[in-house]
């Protein structure tokens, strides 16, 4: 496939990002306050928060492209709970 975007470059970025987070807040098993806030059904309402607050302040901070990262993991995260009914 030939993505007009480099949307498949752009994946890979994504999954390294995501991947670096694990090791530097979610890894060596530790419970993180994103699963007590999804155990207590209040996940996806985190994630669009967070979603809302990245965007907002995108550029502002971390850079534009580090923002977006955050965004599109929260969305994942987002997608998640749906597809797990709420877990």
């Amino acid at each position: 496939m030939n993505y007009k975007f480099n949307e498949d470059k752009i994946l890979n970025e994504v999954k390294a990002y995501i991947g670096n987070t694990y090791d530097q807040h979610y890894g060596k098993g530790k419970y993180q306050a994103t699963d007590m806030i999804i155990d207590a059904g209040h996940g996806e309402g985190f994630c669009i928060g967070n979603i809302m607050k990245y965007a907002m302040r995108c550029g502002k901070k971390d850079g534009k492209e580090k923002e977006l990262l955050k965004i599109i993991h929260y969305a994942i995260i987002a997608i998640y709970i749906e597809r797990n009914n709420g877990r």
